[in-house]
């Protein structure tokens, strides 16, 4: 799962950390000491523990150089970032997966309406079927980012104290935890909120496991989908053909509350028919020195974006699905 974020001022956030982070462990931030009191009194932690955990923390300046946008960011293209997740390694990955893990993605279909192939792109889009999952400590990352990296201290302040219950949860340390730099967590990247909020034990093996069991990743993919709105054999996407006058207007919103009738006011016409009674929004794809590309996003479409709040990300998700779908039945799958 991604996490956007807006540019700081960088001269005053490397001051912040070389002056506060650098001189101290996280046990003597006094960010640190308010977060280990706070989170003590709400959910009865020990504050030995909490201590000690944080003493053991390092600030990662990794961290913050990945999460900060590029001095000189490139403008956004749609056909560089898609050919990013839908590149022959992910494909060839994604068909073993399926045809590896085929009983447990049909039982989670089953279960929570989602297309087994939507599961299997967004593994594959996240981390390659657990190839990439991240090697950053989950608490020295989600410590830098809560205690050094202003912008989104109270997001990653909440995370921590995630992380912290989590592992209380599971019963090991906090320190066991590794993924993104973001905090994201195993073969879906769950933040810690999402792991305890939406992850099953899919495996029926007692534990919630979404490190070393696919078939746990499996089925809290299809539970987040769910539980965020997901409508079983409802449409995506549809590509729009043509349309009168600029859609450039309409794309402002990515939630689906257009309707028919704005189709057709807007003379649009997509390359297939729009159901009955169902809510989009208009989806730009930028390239640049190409034409945009226009589709119609309906319900489902904005549920992946609750994944990831990127429109690239879940067009994505779509047509590696799509491709995942078409190569797996050409193989007779």
């Amino acid at each position: 799962m991604k996490i956007s974020f807006r540019k700081p001022a960088l001269a005053a956030l490397l001051s912040l950390v070389s002056s506060v982070a650098l001189a101290n462990t996280y046990a003597e931030h006094p960010a640190a000491e308010k977060f280990i009191q706070t989170v003590s009194q709400k959910h009865g932690l020990d504050e030995a523990h909490l201590r000690s955990v944080l003493s053991q923390a390092q600030m990662q300046p990794a961290v913050i150089k990945a999460i900060l946008p590029p001095a000189d960011p490139k403008v956004k293209s749609w056909k560089n970032y898609r050919a990013r997740f839908l590149d022959d390694l992910r494909i060839k990955k994604g068909l073993e997966f399926w045809r590896e893990h085929a009983s447990t993605l049909a039982a989670a279909s089953e279960k929570h309406g989602v297309p087994e192939e939507i599961i299997v792109a967004i593994i594959g889009v996240e981390t390659i079927y657990g190839r990439v999952t991240g090697s950053f400590q989950t608490v020295s990352a989600l410590a830098t980012l809560a205690f050094d990296y202003p912008p989104r201290s109270a997001l990653f302040t909440s995370e921590l104290e995630e992380l912290f219950l989590l592992s209380r949860d599971q019963g090991q340390s906090p320190l066991v935890y590794n993924g993104s730099f973001a905090g994201a967590l195993g073969l879906p990247q769950f933040m810690p909120s999402s792991y305890r909020r939406f992850a099953v034990d899919f495996d029926g093996d007692g534990k919630v496991d979404l490190m070393g069991s696919p078939a746990d990743a499996i089925g809290s993919v299809a539970n987040f989908l769910h539980e965020h709105g997901w409508e079983p054999g409802g449409t995506v996407a549809i590509k729009i053909k043509s349309a009168r006058g600029d859609l450039k207007k309409l794309a402002e919103r990515i939630e689906p509350v257009l309707s028919v009738e704005d189709v057709e006011s807007h003379q649009i016409k997509p390359e297939s028919g729009v159901p009955a009674g169902a809510k989009f929004a208009v989806i730009d794809l930028v390239t640049p020195d190409r034409p945009t590309e226009y589709w119609l996003g309906f319900q489902n479409f904005y549920t992946i974006t609750r994944y990831n709040r990127s429109s690239f990300y879940a067009m994505s998700v779509f047509h590696l699905a799509q491709t995942l779908k078409q190569a797996r039945k050409a193989a007779g799958g």
